[in-house]
């Protein structure tokens, strides 16, 4: 597999695009970041902010921040609930909203992310990429993505991987603001926001042929 050669953009202007833009946003946003955090300890309890280890750059290992959007409801044996069960009316809402992703900015602002890149997913899957999928790894994950703009959590995890990888091969500041203007829309639309079979999006379990490239025959 060809290593990834990064651009002039991605290289020197993208890193300086994610500081400025992030900062200035947790600035502008925090009277909302405030509400929501209320919102939250309110409706959901403590804690406000939920925190996950995730595969960034190169899969270095990062911790997420994100707002709760479910409960810790737990079945007679301790256990907790299935994800749709946990998940409340005003959990949804703040997916629909994307509001829950808004503690990431500060994940862009520390270099753990970037405003558009694929979004990065559980550790848990790390064994299971093939090396065409591996390739998502080559940029920051970012707070939206190619995927995330073409079908988010209703297209197949092989399509999700494709979109991944057709991002970094493809990375430019005209598709990152293409990406930035489409995310806006889908956000407004409330669209693609859950899969058909889960709250969220049906677990990963691995592909097991490897996708046609340009490359091959």
């Amino acid at each position: 597999m060809q290593q990834h050669k990064q651009g002039i953009y991605e290289k020197y202007v993208k890193r300086f695009l994610d500081i400025i833009i992030s900062l200035t946003a947790l600035i502008l946003l925090s009277p909302i970041l405030l509400i929501v955090a209320i919102l939250v300890r309110v409706k959901l309890g403590s804690p406000i902010i939920f925190h996950q280890q995730r595969p960034g750059y190169h899969e270095k290992i990062f911790g997420l921040c994100k707002f709760r959007s479910m409960t810790d409801a737990r079945d007679k044996n301790g256990e907790l609930l299935p994800d749709e069960e946990r998940l409340t009316k005003f959990g949804k809402a703040l997916r629909a909203t994307s509001l829950d992703e808004l503690p990431e900015l500060w994940n862009i602002l520390k270099g753990d992310m970037s405003l558009i890149g694929p979004r990065p997913l559980l550790v848990k899957y790390l064994p299971l990429y093939n090396d065409f999928q591996k390739q998502r790894h080559d940029v920051r994950p970012g707070l939206t993505g190619w995927a995330q703009v073409n079908g988010r959590n209703t297209i197949s995890w092989e399509q999700r991987f494709a979109y991944d990888v057709e991002y970094v091969k493809k990375i430019s500041f005209k598709m990152d603001l293409k990406i930035l203007f489409q995310t806006v829309a889908v956000v407004f639309r409330h669209s693609d926001i859950n899969s058909a079979n889960d709250a969220t999006m049906e677990a990963f379990t691995g592909t097991k042929t490897e996708p046609k490239t340009e490359e091959q025959p």
